[in-house]
């Protein structure tokens, strides 16, 4: 099937995005030199939805390196990069996206690429788990699993196992240590207040941050926020998050509270309505909200709209909610992932891990794929070890190895 893209032109800007992040992914280097050789995809069909961009492109052409035939569309209309996707199809990647698509072309698009039949997937999310167990059943047969990048999805996908209506084995990649640890603190605490910085250009030190959500993404941007010299307010529905926050030495309230006095505010919750119509009645004239949750739902946009009585864009990445009594809250990117819709997305080197896992997912569905059941499982230790150490020679630096008897003394019965 014929890619469908922006423009073909734009390709050359593209190779040299990929090209530049390609110097600092030493573990997919490693894995495209090694599995280049063996093509242990050959004759396998992979449909992947993810943000697609440099990085993303990589994995893609990394995955085609190693025998398989790659279907690229996006998870996030606002992440898309054209000239990205314009040398994905140059180097021979089917791709379905353009920046800024509809929500129908965006749907259109991931039937095109399931349109392709794809023997795997790699999610971010659950749209493509989503669309195959509702819309395209009849592709179900030949697909012998898959793999979801995001805590959002890794959800979903356990729903389905749970109601016994999962139909092949996915690996739960944001699970794997070599994922979450560090994509999902390191990376999305980073590149959300790259987001933030570069769409408002304001000063982070001595504003008051109301963090949603206390998991590894929301650790990640308190973390980075403290460091910015922001004054920290966690808001939680866990009681041992709730805890945690304390410890690491943050003030924790509920968000009915948090709305009076926050000047930013950052979901990274997951879940739907955590900032509602009375939030922004009472937010302070000024406010700025942005999320690095998966899906654009956890800002309430509609009773934003509801309660100002104009939506301006006021420059790229910022609209203007005025209210009829002057009073103006600002939200970035759409209310989409701010760190894609407003920034690059996490540095190359942390989404180096991060592919290393999905590519080391896919593997292991093909070569256990008759052995697994319809669950959702996560990838085993000896392979996020085996991740860690290349990224580890790369950086230089030497660990310890267990001695026999130590290695007998922790293992003994």
């Amino acid at each position: 099937m014929k890619s469908k893209i922006k423009d073909i032109a734009l390709a050359p800007s593209g190779h040299d995005k990929i090209n530049w992040v390609k110097n600092f992914m030493p573990v997919m280097n490693a894995i495209e030199k090694e599995y280049s050789v063996t093509k242990p995809f050959a004759g396998k069909r992979m449909v992947m939805t993810m943000h697609l961009e440099a990085k993303t492109a990589y994995l893609a052409l990394v995955l085609q390196a190693a025998g398989a035939e790659v279907i690229a569309t996006a998870s996030n209309p606002l992440s898309t990069q054209d000239d990205v996707c314009a040398a994905l199809v140059e180097g021979g990647v089917t791709v379905f996206a353009h920046h800024g698509c509809t929500m129908e072309e965006y749907d259109a698009y991931i039937d095109m690429a399931l349109d392709c039949q794809p023997d795997i997937i790699m999610d971010d999310g659950g749209d493509l788990i989503y669309r195959l167990h509702n819309e395209r059943r009849e592709l179900l047969p030949k697909i012998i699993g898959g793999s979801e990048e995001t805590t959002t999805g890794v959800i979903r996908d356990r729903a389905l196992e749970a109601a016994g209506k999962l139909e092949f084995p996915m690996l739960a990649a944001n699970d794997a240590y070599c994922k979450y640890l560090f994509d999902n603190r390191y990376g999305t605490g980073q590149s959300t207040w790259e987001g933030i910085m570069r769409a408002t250009n304001l000063v982070i030190a001595g504003k008051t941050v109301v963090i949603a959500g206390y998991g590894w993404c929301g650790k990640g941007g308190a973390m980075r926020a403290k460091g910015l010299g922001a004054n920290v307010i966690i808001t939680e529905v866990d009681p041992i998050k709730a805890i945690e926050a304390v410890f690491d030495g943050f003030r924790v309230m509920p968000m009915d509270e948090a709305a009076k006095v926050g000047d930013i505010f950052l979901t990274l919750t997951g879940d739907k309505d955590i900032l509602r119509k009375w939030h922004y009645e009472s937010m302070k004239d000024g406010a700025v909200m942005a999320n690095s949750g998966h899906f654009d739902l956890e800002i309430n946009i509609p009773e934003l709209e509801e309660v100002s009585e104009s939506r301006t864009q006021v420059k790229p990445g910022i609209e203007e909610f005025k209210f009829a009594n002057g009073k103006k809250l600002y939200l970035l990117g759409e209310g989409r992932l701010v760190n894609l819709a407003c920034g690059d997305g996490h540095p190359a080197e942390i989404m180096d891990l991060s592919w290393g896992v999905q590519f080391f997912s896919a593997l292991h569905i093909v070569e256990n794929h008759d052995k697994l059941e319809n669950k959702v499982y996560v990838l085993p230790e000896e392979v996020n070890a085996k991740i860690a150490k290349i990224k580890l020679a790369a950086m230089g630096i030497e660990i310890d190895e267990l001695t026999p008897e130590q290695y007998a003394y922790l293992h003994q019965c």
